[in-house]
């Protein structure tokens, strides 16, 4: 896997920061009504993006933005977060419903998230398609 090392030391420390803060969560598919797991929850939370054994976490689960063969983490798919074309991308919200953006490696959409740790991210969207596992390893800091 190309790894930028200064990109993914981001993700380690803002991910860190981000433990104790509101907790975002990611829907996608239409309407955004699916669940797509929760980005900075704990990784032994059963709906985090970080726990491998649960359904948004796995790489073989259809609701998981690690599955490089999903409708969430394929780099062709539209509402992936790593197809860098997506119009409808997966949205991040909170649990009260503030929207904070898309989550999408699209950088031309207006409504892209601002949330830093979110944007190195997808910004190394063809890194994390070409090794969901170490993206997630490094994203979950596991």
């Amino acid at each position: 896997m190309r790894v930028v090392s200064g990109i993914f030391a981001l993700f380690l420390a803002l991910s860190a920061h981000a433990q104790g803060t509101v907790e975002l969560l990611l829907f996608g598919g239409e309407g955004h009504k699916t669940f797509l797991g929760c980005l900075n929850c704990s990784r032994y939370d059963s709906g985090s993006v970080c726990n491998r054994y649960g359904d948004q976490g796995s790489k073989y689960s259809s609701d998981s933005i690690w599955n490089k063969y999903g409708d969430f983490g394929s780099r062709y798919s539209d509402q992936s977060p790593w197809n860098k074309y997506a119009s409808d991308p997966p949205a991040v919200v909170d649990r009260d419903g503030n929207f904070y953006g898309y989550m999408t490696a699209n950088r031309n959409n207006p409504k892209r998230t601002r949330i830093k740790v979110l944007i190195a991210l997808t910004d190394a969207s063809d890194e994390v398609v070409e090794d969901p596992d170490a993206a997630a390893d490094i994203f979950c800091d596991r």
